[in-house]
């Protein structure tokens, strides 16, 4: 492919957040390789936070799924916006349209209606780049007679919600500590939940290392069927740990976790959405791995500590084993 021609590619990620993210290196590998090239990323409102400001595309379009349509918001005014989009990308007469999630019945069909003279599915094909959620993404480089590489995901935090977020932590906290560590308590699989009493416990170690802590959680009620939270979970470490140099922020918003984790010098989280943004931020961190294939979704691209039990379940890895891990991640040991 002539790296000067203009071509115009359509990436279709529909999915969860982390699988963005771990879509952004075959952005950025396009953009470096296709300087002249127009990229365009088809996403849903709940994952487009992803991309906000990321200077590898030229466009980012998103629809509503309707299981996440808001309160009163209707249903068919989510599919007529979903027409226009459809519309206008049609009108684009895409060269590319490449589907790094593999072949997901909606992704077809949006790929279907949209049209585009060449599509490209990740499957069974692009194993051979390995086990990697973006090793198999970034191989569609290579079918599209590209270099094949892996640059580290880009998460571009927004200058306004940073800025509000190193005020909130200026107001909390009279003295800066040399290090700031984001604590990201919230789980969607249950086998990813390290209990509350863990993490106050290990708070209370840390910060006798003269750390503080950004606490983050999905706000809300535990038993909100639709959309459940941590509040009680998060006021739970509060009271554990009381004493201890902590700044409580939920994250009602993608762009606040965004901004949130972007403001701290290391990250300690279960696997998930926010530790594949912490990822792309490039924060090191120690991840707590339960039910999830490892090897396929460890943090890419920056320094890790990946914990994971014989069990699959994170509530089974000690405080001890933490600690031991973000020493290690310092490089220094805990005394």
């Amino acid at each position: 492919m002539n790296p000067s021609a203009a071509q115009k590619i359509l990436v279709i990620r529909r999915d969860n957040i982390g699988d963005l993210v771990c879509t952004t290196p075959l952005l950025r590998a396009l953009r470096a390789q296709l300087p002249a090239a127009r990229i365009v990323v088809l996403a849903t409102r709940y994952n487009a936070g992803v991309l906000a400001g990321n200077p590898d595309i030229d466009l980012l379009c998103s629809y509503t799924k309707i299981k996440h349509r808001a309160v009163g918001e209707s249903a068919l005014r989510i599919y007529l916006q979903r027409i226009q989009t459809i519309l206008a990308l049609r009108r684009e007469r895409f060269d590319w349209v490449l589907l790094p999630g593999g072949a997901q019945a909606s992704s077809l069909r949006f790929a279907r209606w949209i049209g585009g003279s060449r599509l490209l599915v990740r499957g069974d094909e692009d194993v051979v780049a390995g086990p990697h959620e973006v090793e198999q993404s970034c191989h569609l480089l290579a079918r599209m007679g590209l270099h094949y590489e892996t640059p580290a995901p880009r998460v571009v935090p927004s200058s306004d919600e940073r800025a509000r977020i190193d005020a909130l932590i200026a107001g909390a906290l009279p003295r800066r500590p040399p290090r700031l560590i984001g604590l990201h308590i919230s789980a969607r699989k249950p086998s990813q939940r390290w209990p509350a009493e863990s993490f106050a416990e290990l708070a209370r170690r840390l910060a006798a290392q003269d750390a503080a802590f950004l606490l983050l959680w999905a706000p809300g009620s535990a038993d909100n069927a639709q959309h459940p939270g941590d509040d009680e979970k998060a006021a739970r470490v509060q009271e554990l740990a009381a004493g201890v140099p902590i700044v409580a922020l939920p994250t009602q918003r993608l762009e606040d976790l965004i901004a949130a984790l972007s403001a701290c010098d290391a990250v300690i989280c279960g696997d998930g959405g926010a530790m594949h943004v912490a990822a792309g931020l490039g924060k090191p961190m120690v991840c707590l791995f339960g039910q999830s294939t490892a090897e396929r979704w460890h943090p890419w691209g920056m320094t890790y500590e990946l914990l994971q039990m014989p069990s699959m379940e994170v509530k089974d890895i000690s405080v001890d084993a933490v600690a031991r891990a973000y020493a290690a991640l310092r490089g220094d040991c805990l005394k």
